[in-house]
C-alpha cells in the first residue's frame, strides 16, 4: 500500500502517469498497475479516465492529503523507539555536486555532536529529492532551488549561490563567450534538472542559437567532455568541481546568473530535532 500511495502522489505531482513513471523509474504500465491496485484496495476510483488520459476526481482530491499524512506518519515510526536515546537513522538527500563538499563537513560535525545517529545519504536530481522530502521518505535534502513555489508543508534555506561560467578548452580562453556559444558545439546541462532549466532560460534570454552535441546532469562528466575537446559548456561554479589545467572558465560578465543551492525540509512542528541539527551544521559550513 505504501508504494502505491507514493506512486499516486507522484502522479498528482507530475500530472500524468507517464511523467510520474519517468520521475520514479517506473514504466507507464507499472504506474497504471499500481494505481489500479490502490483503487481496488480503497474501493473507489481516484481518477476519471477518458481514452488515454486520466484526471483526478473528487475522491482522488480528498485522498491526496490523507496519503501525505499516512506516509509522513510511517516515516516517523522508525524513529520512535530511538527518539529518547538520541539515536536513529537520518535520511539525507543530496545532489551530486554537494556530496564531496558541503556534505562531508556537515556529516563530520553532526557525528561528533550526535554519535548515536546513523546517516544515510540518497543521491538524486533536485526534483526527485524534493518529492521524497514532501512524501516523508527523506528527512531533508540539499537541492537546487526549485523554479516554482514550494507547498506550505516545506521550507527552504539558502546555503550558497553559485555563478554560472562558460567552460572552454584552454586554446579558446581569449575569445568572447558570445562568439564561442554561437560557434562551438555545446555540451548541455540536462534540461530536466533545475540547473539545466536555468541554462536554457539564459540562452533564450541572450538569443543565441547553440549546437547541442551532448546533454547530461553530471557536472564533473561535463567538465571531462570539455577537457576531451567535445565542446564547451555552461555550468555552475560549484565548490566540488575539479577543473583540469586544459580547461578554462570564462565569466559571463553582466549576464552572469546563479544557481541557488539550499536545504529543503518539512515545516511540521513534530519534525525530529536531528534533522534540524544537521541542517544547522550545513548552514555553518557556509558561514
Amino acid at each position: 500500500m505504501l508504494r502505491e500511495l507514493r506512486t499516486f502522489l507522484a502522479v498528482v505531482r507530475h500530472g500524468t502517469f507517464a511523467r510520474a513513471g519517468a520521475q520514479t523509474g517506473l514504466t507507464q504500465s507499472a504506474v497504471s498497475a499500481q494505481i489500479q491496485r490502490l483503487e481496488d484496495e480503497l474501493g473507489f476510483a481516484l481518477f476519471d479516465r477518458t481514452g488515454r488520459s486520466a484526471s483526478l476526481n473528487a475522491a482522488g482530491k480528498r485522498t491526496v492529503e490523507v496519503a501525505q499524512e499516512l506516509l509522513a506518519v510511517y516515516a516517523r515510526l522508525a524513529l520512535q523507539g530511538a527518539a529518547g536515546e538520541n539515536a536513529g537513522l537520518l535520511r539525507v538527500g543530496a545532489i551530486a555536486s554537494v556530496q564531496s563538499s558541503l556534505l562531508v563537513g556537515a556529516i563530520q560535525r553532526f557525528r561528533a555532536a550526535s554519535p548515536g545517529w546513523r546517516i544515510r545519504v540518497l543521491p538524486g536530481v533536485s526534483l526527485n529529492l524534493l518529492a521524497q522530502v514532501d512524501s516523508g521518505e527523506l528527512d531533508l535534502a540539499v537541492i537546487i532551488k526549485p523554479p516554482f513555489a514550494l507547498p506550505p508543508e516545506l521550507k527552504w534555506h539558502l546555503l550558497v549561490s553559485e555563478p554560472f561560467v562558460l567552460l572552454v578548452p584552454r586554446k579558446l580562453a581569449k575569445e568572447s563567450w558570445r562568439v564561442l556559444l554561437a560557434r562551438e558545439p555545446l555540451i548541455r546541462y540536462d534540461r530536466n534538472s533545475f540547473g539545466g532549466r536555468l541554462v536554457d532560460r539564459f540562452l533564450k534570454r541572450v538569443r543565441i542559437n547553440v549546437d547541442d552535441v551532448a546533454e547530461l546532469d553530471e557536472l564533473q562528466g561535463i567538465v571531462g567532455l570539455v577537457a576531451a575537446g567535445v565542446g564547451i559548456a555552461i555550468v555552475p561554479q560549484a565548490a566540488a568541481l575539479h577543473i583540469p589545467p586544459t580547461v578554462r572558465t570564462l565569466t559571463l560578465g553582466d549576464d552572469t546568473f546563479y544557481r541557488d543551492v539550499g536545504i529543503v525540509e518539512r515545516a511540521t512542528a513534530d519534525q525530529q530535532s536531528a534533522a534540524h541539527d544537521f541542517a544547522a551544521h550545513l548552514r555553518a559550513m557556509v558561514g
